[in-house]
């Protein structure tokens, strides 16, 4: 297990504190870029992170490669973990958010799907979640509604109201078009092992890697530098316990700690104070969360990938 340590909000945690002691876990020491790499990058820092990311142990050879990364202000960093992939893969995304903004920089924690689409070993990518704003009026925001389109993306949010467009979409397994509206196939209304199981017998490919935001979960199950969606932690876990046992998944990473982000360019600065609510919204007990539901991440995945 490799632990990015990119913020400092994960090696205190027990369940990560103990691992990196008794050496079932590496830490990869990355604080010198984490403020240069967070929320967004330059393409000359993202490829020094490249370059430190080589410094972790050979891949597993039969079980999964598994990365706790930070705040989700890094899921950006996904497809560097992709980029060696051995085989074709189902890329299933947990998130709160799409993360497809075309509008954003290259490499950006809003826009990195359209990343990952470009890859040639990603069959397609099926994002699992989402209840934030993003979904009302995306083409203003630059959401990629081609990928939705030609079906490369799909998209099953948690719950969220019909989506406006303008323009032919077309229906999808996630959604239908209605005249100028996309009605969500919301997942709060679904038999959600069912849905799992319908969900992996249409995948195109028989390998996967999981990336999850876990501000994808409900308050109770964790606290972000996010707004929380609301899946609850024991449909991550039913739907993980599923994967692993009908498909090879190759890799899973994790992101969305909480971690205070004291940053130094001023354009982050104002992008993280009008996009992310207050930090204080959250108490020490709050953040407790985190490690807990870290612990049980790490438990299911040493018994599922011994």
């Amino acid at each position: 297990m490799n632990i990015l340590d990119l913020d400092s909000s994960l090696t205190a945690q027990p369940a990560i504190a103990e691992r990196l002691l008794d050496g079932r876990a590496t830490r990869l020491d990355l604080l010198a870029l984490g403020p240069q790499l967070r929320l967004w990058s330059t393409e000359r820092t993202y490829r020094r992170f490249e370059q430190q990311l080589k410094k972790r142990p050979p891949r597993p050879a039969h079980r999964p490669e598994l990365f706790f990364v930070g705040s989700g202000d890094y899921h950006h960093l996904t497809p560097a973990l992709l980029s060696d992939l051995p085989e074709p893969v189902s890329l299933i995304h947990f998130d709160n958010h799409p993360d497809w903004v075309r509008l954003a920089p290259k490499r950006h924690c809003g826009s990195w799907v359209n990343r990952a689409l470009e890859m040639p070993d990603i069959a397609r990518i099926i994002t699992l979640g989402p209840c934030s704003d993003d979904l009302e009026n995306p083409q203003i925001k630059g959401g990629n509604l081609g990928a939705l389109q030609r079906g490369h993306l799909q998209l099953f949010p948690w719950q969220h109201a019909p989506t406006q467009v303008w323009g032919r979409i077309g229906d999808g397994p996630g959604h239908e078009q209605h005249e100028n509206l996309l009605h969500w196939r919301n997942l709060v209304d679904e038999d959600w092992p069912a849905f799992i199981d319908a969900l992996i017998d249409d995948l195109p490919t028989g390998a996967v890697w999981i990336t999850i935001d876990k501000d994808v979960l409900a308050s109770e199950d964790a606290a972000t530098n996010w707004d929380q969606g609301g899946m609850r932690l024991t449909h991550l876990l039913h739907a993980i316990r599923a994967l692993a046992a009908r498909t090879r998944v190759l890799g899973i990473d994790v992101c969305g700690e909480f971690a205070k982000a004291p940053h130094r360019n001023w354009l982050k600065r104002w992008e993280a104070k009008s996009d992310q609510p207050p930090p204080q919204r959250w108490s020490e007990q709050d953040l407790l969360r985190n490690a807990h539901t870290n612990e049980a991440l790490i438990t299911l995945f040493e018994e599922l990938f011994p």
